[in-house]
């Protein structure tokens, strides 16, 4: 399997494109299915997963320590550029009870933690992984809007 195998989509109506298929990396640390593998496994699966043509990475800051693990990897390939780096908010993390919070104050908040702990300058998509009915979605949509500005 190439990335050219792997058929490219626009995101909205006007790019980016990206890979129709995505690479969702929820069990790299957070291990709901078996064990966490080791870093240098964790980092075998990274790297052999751009190998084999998967771009388009997607996590979020409550798969455990996934943003570290990502940012470390980033760090020690010099490969940012290569991939298509998706993260979501929402989910307050450690909350036993999967507490939401779109609130525009914990979006920004979130999405600061995530560049630091993907050690990145940007995020190529950055969306919400839960909504707090409680807050307007206008709400949350101005502060993605303003992160993106």
């Amino acid at each position: 399997m190439s990335a050219t195998q792997v058929p490219l989509r626009f995101l909205g109506k006007e790019g980016p494109r990206v890979p129709a298929l995505g690479f969702g990396l929820m069990e790299l640390s957070y291990a709901s299915y078996g064990t966490t593998p080791s870093e240098d496994d964790q980092f075998a699966l990274l790297d052999r997963a751009l190998e084999l043509g998967a771009t388009f990475w997607d996590t979020s800051d409550l798969y455990g320590n996934n943003e570290e693990i990502l940012g470390k990897w980033f760090k020690r390939t010099a490969k940012r550029d290569e991939i298509f780096l998706a993260t979501k908010f929402g989910f307050v993390p450690g909350s036993k009870t999967y507490a939401a919070d779109s609130s525009a104050a914990y979006c920004k908040q979130a999405c600061d933690a995530s560049l630091k702990r993907l050690g990145v300058d940007s995020i190529d998509l950055y969306y919400m992984h839960m909504a707090n009915p409680e807050t307007p979605i206008e709400e949350t949509m101005r502060a993605l809007a303003e992160l993106k500005a």
